[in-house]
């Protein structure tokens, strides 16, 4: 047996989402997910549409300390979580003061519990007066993005050293929302796709410089250096106006594997494809984020001329997400990212399994080649499972089961799989035995 040993003070956790976990948010999405149009679409394809309405989704915006005692009994010393904007303002310019001490009560839940925080400020889902003001087509949205996180941050700032802006924008949500007609709003318009990625860029940057504003006007918080001096040090100075020591500010995009064939053509545009969605926004929101989170799932074979043509051979297939799985894919996307010399977070990397069968090898194995890009140069800080409970998963409803835990949606009880424990030990031991 070998044992393949992580950084000192390497970070293992896991992940969730507002609106996946909560239950009872009031945003755009739960009024896509009851809509005529969507819930016609669901009957037409024989499904039932119960299953896709998030409603009370794992109650955990009820029971998020039964859910961090779980985090702390599995080892684990971080976890990412998102704020739901529609809580904080659910009309334009009022701000919820009772939603902004619920998400303090969040944070100091899993400070007393020693789980290092990384709040995502948005995952998806808008207030319902933002879409309706023509979400992130609308030229003024970076502004009233700036205004929400302004009242966020300065609310956690003392107690959170680990921000996120955006989860998988360009990479996901834009093209589901605005090119593929997936996700509300539903458009399939290649100039708003575009418009999108745009105010979204410039909403991340505004929203970086804001974030580090408030830090730099309030020293004393963000990281405790003595506790934290691994992050502290990864914070270089830029524009004097927006560094901190005291503070990161990171994206998140979902990467995906795309492999060269033996084809000169095809080869090159897979990578065209690649170079378009996996860096888009790294490479126009450069130099305003501190590091890089990566979400990664699965291989993506976009565009072929058949299988004789593939240097990669087929492999196994994720049947409730339809994704091609490939552990080795992670270790590509670390190396690509490895060019922008910020540090890294793998903030989501899971599989659905119901039976809990698979789960323990893909953790394994996609561990073992984040493993080897540490060895090869690449920043890691920490890897974070996606996702700690069985959650609502967008359009795919209640069916896929992602989490470590169990959750039965009609009791909301919590049950820890076997592979949560198999996890638990290489967190406590920060080292992977094969």
């Amino acid at each position: 047996m070998s044992v393949f040993k992580f950084p000192e003070n390497f970070k293992w956790g896991s992940a969730t989402s507002a609106h996946q976990v909560e239950g009872d948010n009031h945003n755009d999405w739960s009024e896509w997910e009851v809509s005529k149009l969507r819930v016609e679409s669901l009957k037409l394809k024989g499904l039932n549409p119960d299953n896709f309405i998030s409603g009370k989704a794992c109650d955990s915006y009820n029971r998020y300390e039964e859910d961090f005692d779980i985090v702390k009994k599995l080892n684990q010393n971080i976890h990412r979580f998102s704020i739901e904007w529609s809580r904080i303002e659910p009309e334009e310019g009022k701000f919820n003061q009772n939603e902004i001490q619920h998400y303090i009560n969040v944070v100091n839940a899993l400070k007393e519990r020693g789980i290092e925080p990384m709040i995502t400020l948005w995952h998806f889902t808008n207030p319902i007066w933002f879409a309706e003001k023509g979400g992130w087509l609308n030229p003024d949205s970076p502004e009233l993005f700036r205004r929400f996180i302004k009242v966020v941050v300065s609310a956690l700032k003392d107690q959170v050293g680990l921000w996120i802006t955006f989860n998988e924008a360009t990479t996901v949500y834009s093209s589901f929302a605005y090119l593929k007609g997936f996700w509300p709003p539903q458009h399939k318009n290649i100039f708003e796709w575009r418009m999108a990625n745009r105010n979204i860029v410039r909403a991340h940057t505004e929203a970086y410089k804001e974030i580090k504003k408030i830090y730099n006007n309030s020293p004393s918080s963000g990281f405790n250096k003595e506790v934290q001096p691994w992050i502290s040090k990864k914070v270089e100075p830029r524009d004097p106006d927006v560094t901190s020591h005291n503070v990161m500010v990171g994206i998140v995009e979902s990467n995906v594997f795309v492999p060269d064939t033996k084809n000169i053509f095809t080869t090159w545009l897979r990578r065209k494809y690649k170079q378009l969605r996996n860096f888009y926004f790294l490479d126009q929101a450069t130099p305003y984020y501190d590091f890089i989170g990566l979400n990664y799932y699965h291989m993506d074979r976009r565009t072929g001329l058949g299988q004789k043509s593939e240097v990669v051979p087929k492999q196994d297939i994720n049947e409730d997400m339809g994704w091609e799985l490939c552990p080795p894919g992670i270790y590509n996307c670390l190396l690509d990212l490895k060019k922008y010399k910020k540090p890294i977070f793998i903030t989501e990397n899971g599989i659905s399994d119901r039976t809990d069968q698979k789960r323990k090898k893909f953790i394994k194995d996609h561990l073992y080649w984040s493993w080897k890009a540490v060895q090869d140069g690449v920043d890691v800080l920490g890897y974070l499972y996606w996702s700690l409970l069985d959650n609502f998963e967008w359009h795919h409803g209640f069916g896929p089961r992602f989490g470590l835990v169990e959750v039965d949606y009609k009791t909301f009880e919590r049950h820890i799989r076997p592979s949560a424990y198999e996890y638990a030990k290489i967190c406590q031991t920060n080292s992977l035995e094969l």
